[in-house]
C-alpha cells in the first residue's frame, strides 16, 4: 500500500501525549481511530509519529507516516482525516512517500519552540499554551547563556531521570532566544533529542533570567553530567513541536 507522510497541529492539553497509552486519549490513538473510519472500519491502521510528544506539549508541526490503500489525493487525505478527528487536533497537509520512508528514523532536524509569559498578571487568553512567570527576566543573558550548549555535548544534567536513550550524546544545532511582544520565546533545533531535554534546558535559562545563575554557571551544569545540577524542568504547556525536516525523497 502507499505511504503518506501527514503533517499535524494539536493541542495536548486534554491528552495523555502523542503516543498510544491505556491510561487516556492519545494523539496517535485519535489518529488511527480516524484513519481505520476513512476505511470503513475494515482494518486497523498504525500511525507512526517523528516524535512522542509527553501530556500537555503542543504541536504545530508533528509529522506522522501511515499506509493506506491506493487512491487518495494530497489535497483530499488531510478532510477526510479531519472528518473523523476532534476539534483539537488537525491533519494539515498530506504526501505520498516512498514505499519505505520512515517519520521516525528519517528526520534529519526537529525543531522546537518554548513560550514564556512573564507578566505579573497572568493572561486570560493562553492559559494552557505558555509558561506564566510573574516576574521580568533578562532575555539578553538568557540568549548569551544559551550559546554555551550549541554542538556536540553529553547532556545528561539536562535529560529526564528516566530517560531510556541509550547515550546522552546530542547536538544542538541552534538555540536562539528572544522576545515576541509580552512573549518570550526558546526555539531550538537537533536531529534527536533527550526526554525533557528542552524542558530542563528552559528551566535552567529561567535561572540564568532571574540574575540567580551566569553563562558560565550553564556550562558547570552541562559539565557536571548530573540532572540534580540542572533547574526545574519547565511545565509542558509551553513547548511545542514545531518542524520536522526530511531528505528529498
Amino acid at each position: 500500500m502507499p505511504r503518506y507522510f501527514i503533517t499535524i497541529e494539536y493541542d495536548g492539553g486534554g491528552y495523555v501525549g502523542w503516543q498510544r497509552q491505556n491510561n487516556g486519549a492519545s494523539v496517535q490513538g485519535h489518529l488511527e481511530t480516524a484513519a481505520s473510519a476513512i476505511l470503513g472500519h475494515r482494518q486497523e491502521v498504525m500511525i507512526q509519529g517523528a516524535g512522542r510528544t509527553d501530556a500537555g506539549v503542543h504541536a504545530t508541526g508533528q509529522v506522522a507516516h501511515c499506509d493506506l490503500p491506493s487512491g487518495f489525493a494530497d489535497a483530499q487525505l488531510p478532510l477526510a482525516f479531519n472528518a473523523h478527528l476532534p476539534s483539537d487536533i488537525r491533519v494539515l497537509s498530506a504526501r505520498q512517500v516512498p514505499d519505505d520512508a520512515h517519520a521516525r528514523f528519517d528526520a534529519i532536524l526537529r525543531s522546537y519552540r518554548y513560550r514564556i509569559f512573564p507578566r505579573k498578571i497572568a493572561s486570560a487568553l493562553l492559559a494552557g499554551r505558555v509558561w506564566h512567570l510573574p516576574y521580568a527576566l533578562d532575555v539578553e543573558a538568557m540568549a548569551e547563556a544559551a550559546k554555551r550548549l550549541i554542538g556536540k555535548h553529553d547532556f545528561t544534567s539536562f535529560r529526564a531521570t528516566h530517560c531510556q536513550a541509550s547515550s546522552p550524546i546530542r547536538t544542538l544545532d541552534a538555540i536562539n532566544i528572544h522576545q515576541h511582544g509580552e512573549e518570550i520565546i526558546l526555539a531550538v533545533s537537533a536531529r534527536s533529542f533527550l526526554h525533557h531535554q528542552v524542558r530542563n534546558i528552559t528551566g535552567s535559562l529561567v535561572m540564568v533570567g532571574q540574575g540567580k545563575w551566569t553563562s558560565d554557571d550553564i556550562s558547570t551544569v552541562l559539565e557536571a553530567r548530573d540532572r540534580a545540577a540542572a533547574g526545574q524542568t519547565a511545565p509542558p504547556e509551553g513547548l511545542y513541536l514545531t518542524e520536522v525536516k526530511y531528505p528529498d525523497f
